[in-house]
């Protein structure tokens, strides 16, 4: 069978194996239709100078998947008043705009973050953790998660109107979107994002909201 028609794959399991050093190997055969389930060899390498060990996918599902830690929750508790900061912005669209772009925009932003607000509280739920961190009040600026505004420039975007509101808005959720890349980057670089839960949360919000910033960003260029 030609090399071109054979595919061999070399994975290391990054959540239901974390800590246990398994690799697998498959081999799928291009020219077997119909198509059958690739074979699987699991070997979980052994101390130094001792063998490595096969699993069975019996011994495998017994590897319980990553828990959460302390900075998977510290980014879901920052994240819930991160959310709902942008939904007291696009709370504002509606009667202070008239650029139809702008406003369908606004709406895809409330739909998302309520819609992930409400999966970030059940995560907390089922997890027993509460709901507010220590970084979730509002009383200073530098208690604030990254990207989200402060009093005043809330204040300024209330009384923005027009042309003026939708440049403030643009350039505003832009830097909160932003924000919330951030907290994404931190999420990882601190240990957390092993959890299954917690990883694909995390990587919906940096999809989406990069979709978003430049959509927004774009938007911003039309205006001038």
């Amino acid at each position: 069978m030609p090399l071109s028609r054979r595919l061999i794959i070399s994975a290391v399991v990054a959540t239901a194996a974390v800590g246990a050093g398994i690799t697998i190997a498959l081999l799928v055969d291009g020219d077997d239709p119909p198509y059958r389930a690739p074979s699987s060899h699991v070997v979980q390498p052994g101390a130094p100078g001792q063998p490595g060990r096969t699993l069975s996918g019996e011994d495998l599902s017994r590897i319980p998947p990553p828990r959460f830690t302390a900075a998977d929750t510290l980014f879901i508790q920052g994240m819930i008043p991160h959310h709902a900061q942008a939904l007291a912005m696009t709370a504002l669209v509606p009667s202070r705009t008239t650029n139809p772009d702008l406003a369908l925009l606004a709406k895809r932003i409330d739909a998302s973050q309520r819609e992930e607000i409400t999966r970030m509280q059940r995560w907390l739920e089922e997890r027993d953790v509460p709901s507010a961190g220590p970084q979730a009040g509002h009383a200073g600026h530098d208690k604030l998660m990254p990207g989200m505004l402060t009093d005043e420039q809330l204040g300024q975007l209330r009384q923005a109107r027009g042309a003026e509101f939708d440049r403030l808005f643009l350039t505003l959720m832009i830097r909160h979107h932003q924000g919330a890349l951030a907290m994404v980057r931190e999420l990882y670089a601190t240990g957390g994002g092993l959890e299954p839960a917690s990883d694909q949360f995390a990587r919906e919000v940096d999809a989406d909201q990069s979709i978003e910033i430049q959509r927004m960003q774009e938007l911003l260029a039309r205006l001038g």
